[in-house]
C-alpha cells in the first residue's frame, strides 16, 4: 500500500512524500507522485500515530472495571477518535484486590487478542503517593512504596506494568525506584510532595520522568524549587503534560515546551471514563466526579481537577495554536517522545523504514481523517 500527502512529517517538517507500507512496516519512503498512490490525502497531515502514556479510560469504562469487553471497546475506537495507534491502560489508587484485577484484566485481553490501538503495557499511577498532593486518588489507598506488594502486581500482570507514578519522598531509600528501574519499569515521579533534592535522588536511583507537570505536587519557587523546579532543571528527564489548556494555563504550557525543549516534553490525556460520552455525574477509582460541558472532571461539589477527557488531535490542537509551543516540539511529544520513554523508538514515534505502519492523518482542523495500525485502516 502507498499513501501519499503534499504534508507528511518526516524529520521534524512537513515534506511531500509517499509512505509505502508493507506487511505492517514502513517499506520507503518517495518523494511525492513518485508512483502510483493508493490513496492521496492531498493537503491533509500525515503524522506518525499518536501514543499516549497514561489514560484510565473512555467511553464509560476505567481500567480499574476490569472488564474486558470495555478495555477492547476502548482500543478500538482510540485510533478512530483521536489518532493514537498505542497506548498505556492506567490504573488509579485502589485496594490491592481491584488493582490486581484491573492488571490481570490487561493481561488475559492481551493474551487472547484484540483490536487497535496497541496496549504498549499499564500504567500503574498509585497507590504509593502522597496524601496532601493526592489529588483525585482515593486517600484511603494510599501507602508507602512496597516492592514485595509491587512485585505481586507485576506477577499478575504477567510483566506489563510498564511505568509506574510514585512519590519519591515515600520511597524508603529509592527501593522501589531502584527495582522497578533496574526490571524495565520506567518510575515516574507524581502526586508529591517532594522537594528539589529528593527528586534529584530519585533520578540519580533511576527514575525517568514526572507526571502531569504542575498538577499534583510541589510548586516551583525561587529558593524552594519543589518537583515542578525539578521538572524544569532536571533537562534530561522527561516530563507528561495535561494539554487541555484548563490543568494547566496555555502560557504554562509555552514555559514549559520552552524549558524542556524537542525531546522530553509528553502529552497525555489522562482521561477518564467519561470521554466520549456526555457531560455529567460519573465515578472513578470509586469517588464521584462531575464533568462540564468543556470536558473538565472534578470530584464532585469540589474544585480539584480529577481528570480529563482529552482527546489527544485535540490536545496537539491547543499546544499549536493556542499555546503557540513550536510545531516540531508539539507533535515530538505524542509521537517520538512517548516512544523514547518507554523504549520503543526503534519501532514507533517516526515515519521512517523499518517502523510500524502506524500513522494518523489530520485535517486542518485536526480532525483524524483516517488512521492506520501496521498498515491497516482503522474504521
Amino acid at each position: 500500500m502507498i499513501i501519499q500527502s503534499k504534508r507528511v512529517w518526516v524529520a521534524n517538517n512537513f515534506n511531500a512524500l509517499q509512505v509505502e507500507i508493507e506487511d505492517g512496516i514502513i517499506k520507503a519512503v518517495y518523494p511525492y507522485g513518485f508512483q502510483h498512490a493508493d490513496i492521496d490525502y492531498g493537503n491533509d497531515r500525515i503524522f506518525p500515530g499518536f501514543i499516549d502514556v497514561h489514560t484510565h479510560g473512555a467511553y464509560g469504562f476505567d481500567t480499574n472495571d476490569g472488564e474486558p469487553d470495555g478495555l477492547k471497546y476502548w482500543s478500538q475506537h482510540l485510533p478512530i477518535d483521536e489518532g493514537v495507534t498505542a497506548f498505556l491502560p492506567t490504573t488509579i489508587t485502589q485496594s490491592e484486590e481491584v488493582l490486581t484485577k484491573a492488571v490481570k484484566n490487561v493481561k488475559n485481553v492481551v493474551d487472547e487478542g484484540y483490536s487497535g490501538a496497541e496496549i504498549l503495557g499499564i500504567h500503574f499511577e498509585g497507590p504509593y503517593l502522597d496524601m496532601k498532593y493526592k489529588g483525585a486518588q482515593p486517600p484511603q489507598f494510599i501507602l508507602d512504596a512496597d516492592v514485595e506488594q509491587f512485585k505481586r502486581y507485576q506477577k499478575a500482570a504477567g510483566g506489563l506494568i510498564k511505568y509506574i507514578t510514585l512519590a519519591p519522598e515515600h520511597d524508603r531509600q529509592f527501593s522501589l525506584t531502584r527495582y522497578c528501574s533496574q526490571n524495565g519499569v520506567v518510575v515516574s515521579l507524581g502526586h508529591s510532595s517532594s522537594t528539589y533534592e529528593t527528586a534529584v535522588l530519585a533520578v540519580a536511583n533511576g527514575a525517568k520522568s514526572m507526571t502531569h507537570v504542575y498538577n499534583g505536587m510541589t510548586a516551583y519557587g525561587h529558593r524552594e524549587l519543589g518537583l515542578v523546579g525539578a521538572a524544569f532543571r532536571i533537562r534530561d528527564t522527561f516530563g507528561e503534560m495535561i494539554c487541555d489548556g484548563h490543568h494547566s494555563t496555555v502560557d504554562a504550557l509555552n514555559n514549559y515546551f520552552k524549558v524542556k525543549g524537542a525531546d522530553y516534553a509528553v502529552m497525555i490525556s489522562d482521561s477518564l471514563r467519561p470521554k466520549g460520552l456526555p457531560s455529567g455525574e460519573y465515578t472513578s477509582g470509586g469517588a464521584s466526579i462531575t464533568v462540564d460541558d468543556e470536558g473538565l472532571a472534578k470530584l464532585t461539589g469540589t474544585n480539584t481537577i480529577a481528570g480529563s477527557t482529552l482527546r489527544i488531535n485535540k490536545g496537539l490542537q491547543v499546544l499549536i495554536e493556542k499555546a503557540l509551543v513550536e510545531v516540531a516540539f508539539a507533535v515530538n511529544s505524542c509521537t517520538i517522545n512517548p516512544a523514547r520513554l518507554l523504549g520503543v523508538a526503534d519501532r514507533k514515534g517516526k515515519i521512517a523504514v523499518g517502523y510500524d505502519g502506524d500513522i494518523t492523518v489530520l485535517n486542518d482542523n485536526y480532525d483524524v481523517v483516517q488512521t492506520y495500525i501496521k498498515g491497516e485502516a482503522v474504521k
